[in-house]
């Protein structure tokens, strides 16, 4: 039996304690008028409900790990098992589609090797579907009858609900945290491995990249290693060029829908201009690599520039920038709408111009979430793929000429992690690395915005 049907099954016994739990409730004014209790009976029913859903919830979470190690330890434990194979991909292929036919996901196997362990997968599947199943029911029957019991005129259900509601909702806020201090932690458990058998110095200051993973593992050459020209591409490609194509227009389409506008025209265009953020990147990707890339070419050939190549870093950035600015022109253009009306019509009424009202006073009022706004472009063009996949190659490439190949950090990390080397070689090793340097600047430009918006703010509210 599958989580989601002991979910379902789950949820369906909350509610049966839901109703239960309301119900008992409401007895107790019919049964004596004069008795008033100190919860309304909805309170009751959810203090039923979560007592029945919740330890469900928690076990079923626990059982989803346990679960699949178990029928495995089962099956390998089986006759069937014994002509496993000692290598551990293969062994791994076997037990996989034993499992997928087993679970009926797939009609046979790849090895007839494999055949005999299908048996022991349907068994081991089907008695811990059952306990798991048992379980929760056990669980759930548990929970619903001691939280029911405790339903009395007496019993303060709202205090007990309020205050589960509150632990969920602090649990939910604390998943980002959580989550930002696992990826933090792993990719530094990682990065110490390669830098164990990397030197940071070659890494962090080296001029060439050239990670070979069919190189030996023990005695990796570091000069192979140098991540500037990494850096280079991503700080050009993402924080120049994209950058002088978003800011400019994103600001002025920002400044034109709140100030010039006409309200009918500016319901039509600030949707559309919107669209392009739900745009695949792979749809960027193809547009910068089958039209802004060779018309860049062309034009470059027709000025003398005979060396112009069809990928470049040109054509990435322009495109990467036409993405991001809805980014920066949503961004700003809610920050200047939120800009109290008194100060725009001080600023009038003193006899400053449309124009200077909008350079001195809502443009320095707005300040703080159009850097927000530039700031979240910036992560987004440093971290994004696809487009100079396609559009400026993956030749790492140290050089200020936007007409030549570049590659990024982002681009590396993807190259580097779907190859077929180990994990313990220092090529694999190095997309942790430069992962982990990424999310150190993308860190920094995060303070770097807290910090702005902070001391405009005070200065403005």
């Amino acid at each position: 039996m599958s989580p989601i049907t002991l979910i379902l099954i789950a949820i369906g016994l909350g509610l049966a304690g839901w109703l239960a739990g309301r119900a008992k409730a409401w007895s107790f004014q019919k049964g004596n008028p004069e008795v008033r209790p100190v919860a309304r009976p909805t309170y009751h029913a959810w203090y039923v409900a979560f007592w029945v859903v919740l330890p469900v919830l928690a076990f079923l979470t626990v059982w989803s790990f346990i679960a699949p190690q178990l029928v495995t330890q089962s099956v390998l434990a089986s006759p069937g098992a014994e002509g496993l194979p000692t290598f551990g991909f293969e062994r791994d292929a076997w037990l996989s589609e034993a499992r997928a036919v087993a679970s009926g996901n797939a009609p046979g196997v790849f090895n007839e090797g494999a055949e005999p362990l299908i048996e022991p997968y349907r068994e081991a599947l089907s008695r811990y579907s059952m306990i798991g199943l048992v379980m929760t029911l056990l669980i759930a029957f548990g929970g619903g009858a001691f939280a029911f019991l405790r339903v009395r005129p007496d019993f303060r259900a709202r205090t007990k609900v309020e205050r589960t509601v509150m632990v969920v909702l602090l649990l939910a806020s604390l998943v980002a945290i959580l989550t930002t201090f696992g990826i933090f932690a792993s990719l530094v458990f990682e990065t110490i491995r390669f830098f164990g058998m990397v030197s940071p110095v070659d890494f962090l200051f080296g001029t060439f990249w050239g990670p070979d993973p069919m190189s030996s593992a023990d005695n990796p050459d570091g000069s192979r290693y140098g991540a500037i020209p990494l850096f280079w591409g991503t700080i050009f490609i993402g924080a120049i060029i994209a950058m002088i194509v978003a800011i400019p227009l994103g600001l002025m389409s920002a400044i034109y829908l709140t100030q010039y506008a006409d309200p009918k025209l500016r319901a039509w265009i600030k949707p559309a201009l919107e669209i392009l953020a739900g745009v695949p990147t792979v749809v960027y990707g193809y547009f910068a690599a089958l039209t802004v890339a060779p018309a860049i070419r062309d034009a470059a050939v027709a000025i003398g520039l005979t060396n112009a190549s069809t990928e470049s870093a040109l054509a990435a950035g322009i495109v990467m920038g036409v993405m991001i600015i809805p980014f920066v022109s949503s961004m700003a253009d809610d920050s200047i709408a939120a800009v109290p009306s008194a100060m725009r019509d001080g600023s009038l009424a003193m006899g400053a111009t449309k124009s200077e009202t909008i350079r001195r006073v809502l443009f320095p009022a707005a300040l703080p979430g159009i850097v927000a706004g530039i700031m979240l472009a910036v992560s987004r063009a440093i971290g994004e793929t696809m487009i100079v996949v396609m559009a400026a190659s993956t030749a790492a490439n140290l050089s200020a000429n936007p007409l030549e190949r570049m590659t990024t950090v982002t681009v590396q990390i993807v190259k580097m992690l779907t190859g077929e080397g180990s994990f313990d070689h220092p090529a694999t090793l190095s997309a942790f690395a430069l992962g982990f340097v990424l999310f150190l600047v993308t860190l920094a430009l995060n303070f770097v915005a807290l910090r702005v918006v902070k001391r405009f703010r005070e200065a403005y509210d």
